[in-house]
């Protein structure tokens, strides 16, 4: 193969592979959360401190997928004694599990966007889950609802005091 052609078929497959491929813009991008307390009110929070693989596009959704983990430590209520709580080996156990992460198996098109299944990893409990999302101006926008029990977070704590299902949006914004 003479030179020139190598390096043209070397570039054309240096952009193929890296044409998804984007980086986590880690200060802009968090997860939010919300769940009952009390069974009165909400208790709303976030985490940060999201990394991983990211590659997504549009036109190529076989080869669309994410393995993104947040910092569970990062978790912040706004309510220093909650935050230790929830650090505490009754619900996230930092110290033993960093953190929470997914890990893609599909994503596929939707009316109304795009919905990716994977497993997501809390504590040392893996379960499947399906997240609807958006992806506009390079911000991967999703939500789902978990169930805390599934995942064994607080489980000596009843419904009383902590809701069953915790509402999680994520928004990940990426650059090229």
């Amino acid at each position: 193969m003479k030179p020139f052609k190598f390096a043209l078929l070397i570039l054309f497959c240096f952009g193929i592979s890296t044409a998804i491929a984007q980086t986590i813009d880690t200060k802009k991008s968090k997860v939010e959360f919300h769940i009952t307390g009390g069974g009165l009110f909400k208790v709303k929070g976030t985490f940060t401190g999201m990394k991983g693989d990211f590659n997504f596009d549009k036109t190529n959704l076989k080869n669309s997928n994410f393995n993104i983990c947040i910092d569970a430590s990062t978790i912040n209520t706004k309510n220093k004694k909650r935050d230790a709580h929830l650090k505490d080996p009754d619900f996230f156990d930092v110290d033993k599990y960093p953190t929470v992460c997914f890990e893609s198996t599909a994503v596929v098109r939707t009316a109304s966007g795009f919905v990716t299944n994977g497993n997501m990893t809390i504590l040392e409990t893996t379960r499947a889950v399906e997240i609807p999302f958006t992806y506009e101006n390079n911000t991967f926008l999703g939500e789902l609802v978990i169930d805390r029990f599934d995942y064994e977070l607080g489980k000596e704590y009843g419904t009383i005091r902590v809701g069953k299902e915790a509402t999680i949006t994520i928004k990940c914004i990426v650059r090229n």
